[in-house]
């Protein structure tokens, strides 16, 4: 038997696994761990014990250190599971601060105070002059990072609770959002004419795509005709020159998004002009090619296209707007003419309505003005003639 269940009492579970034989003594080796809950409880905490035995993937509790834990969770779930800059991102945190400042501490003896000193370090610098500190938006990159590996870990069986749970992470610093107007637009897609990311950066401004999503789209995702796009996949461009291109993990994430008719007729040009430019090479043109590439159809670098937007944008006058910044254009400009924050949330791709509200509330003081004035225009000839009527009604 490779694994039973025995009942210690009222809610108590012991699991006792067999490790196979010890290559020295020739004898069996016995895991035990404890389990809260339920007798159902306890059975699905065994047959997760065995799955982890059998992919390699088992880590003994209470000898596992957060360093050994941390490169487990990353190899095993971070890379396989999140986005490949999300993981990046987190793999960066890791190595370079998490494991160095709080590796050598065993799992179940990680505790909230070791976790809110931490914080507390990093905001700090560790030093009375406040040099190396990070900022609080930094450091709560590693918060979310380190509950996200603990919930896991919580998952798995290793720790009874999450530590991250009972700390106070620091607020992110909200970065100011910067965008143009109805005027701006104008004057920077005139001055792009010229240049080959004129199309790209129409579309940026027109949908509100995001960076990875525009240079990830194919000729087979865009319907001219019926003037839509369709967003499929999302192209990363990983530290170690690596181009990857996969799906978006949300279902939000993968969306219709209306053209207006200028931009259909754009692509439209944009792609007449790119089968010229490929029939001179004698490179024919396929619906599964990416619609902003270079001359032999290989994906555009996300920092090239961002640098020569800064370049751009410096040139027309426009000094702060970075290449995200035409999303926030886009939804803010829509929000103004009196979009339902629903139908720009859905554009946008937007997990919930909330988030696209909470991004978008600097433009809320002048849809709260719009919304009083309809509302007053809507009611009160109404409620004056009533009240002008009972007047004169008392008066004859």
């Amino acid at each position: 038997m490779r694994g039973h269940i025995v009942k210690r009492g009222k809610n108590s579970y012991s699991i006792v696994v067999s490790m196979g034989k010890d290559a020295t003594t020739g004898k069996y080796k016995y895991q035990w761990v404890s389990v809260k809950g339920t007798k159902k409880e306890a059975e699905k905490r065994l047959s997760e014990l065995l799955h982890q035995l059998d992919t390699g993937t088992f880590m003994k509790p209470g000898k596992t250190t957060l360093a050994e834990y941390l490169e487990r969770w990353l190899k095993d779930y971070a890379w396989p599971n999140l986005a490949p800059r999300t993981a990046e991102g987190y793999e960066s945190i890791i190595r370079r601060h998490l494991i160095p400042s709080l590796g050598n501490i065993a799992m179940t003896q990680l505790k909230p105070e070791h976790l809110q000193r931490y914080y507390s370090e990093k905001l700090s610098g560790g030093r009375c002059d406040g040099k190396g500190a990070l900022n609080p938006t930094t450091v709560s990159h590693h918060h979310t990072c380190l509950h996200r590996a603990l919930k896991m870990a919580l998952k798995w069986g290793l720790i009874n609770r999450n530590p991250a749970d009972a700390v106070t992470p620091p607020r992110p610093q909200r970065s100011e959002i910067h965008t143009m107007n109805e005027d701006d637009i104008t004057r920077f897609l005139e001055v792009a004419k010229a240049t080959p990311y004129h199309c790209l950066f129409y579309l940026a401004l027109f949908t509100g795509m995001r960076r990875s999503e525009l240079l990830a789209l194919r000729w087979c995702d865009m319907d001219l005709l019926l003037c839509q796009a369709h967003i499929t996949h999302a192209l990363h461009h990983l530290r170690t020159g690596e181009i990857v291109i996969r799906a978006p993990k949300s279902a939000k994430g993968r969306r219709m998004v209306s053209l207006s008719p200028s931009t259909a007729l754009l692509l439209q040009e944009h792609r007449d002009k790119q089968e010229a430019r490929r029939a001179m090479l004698g490179i024919p043109l396929k619906d599964d090619d990416l619609v902003f590439s270079d001359l032999e159809g290989k994906p555009l670098l996300p920092d090239t296209v961002s640098h020569f937007w800064v370049k751009l944008v410096k040139r027309t006058g426009l000094e702060g707007i970075r290449f995200h910044d035409a999303r926030h254009t886009h939804a803010s400009l829509m929000l103004k003419q009196g979009v339902h924050p629903k139908v720009v949330q859905e554009r946008l791709g937007h997990a919930t309505i909330s988030t696209t509200l909470d991004l978008y509330s600097h433009v809320a003081p002048g849809l709260q003005e719009a919304a009083a004035a309809q509302f007053d225009k809507l009611v009160s000839p109404k409620y004056n003639n009533t009240s002008e009527n009972e007047a004169v009604g008392k008066h004859y």
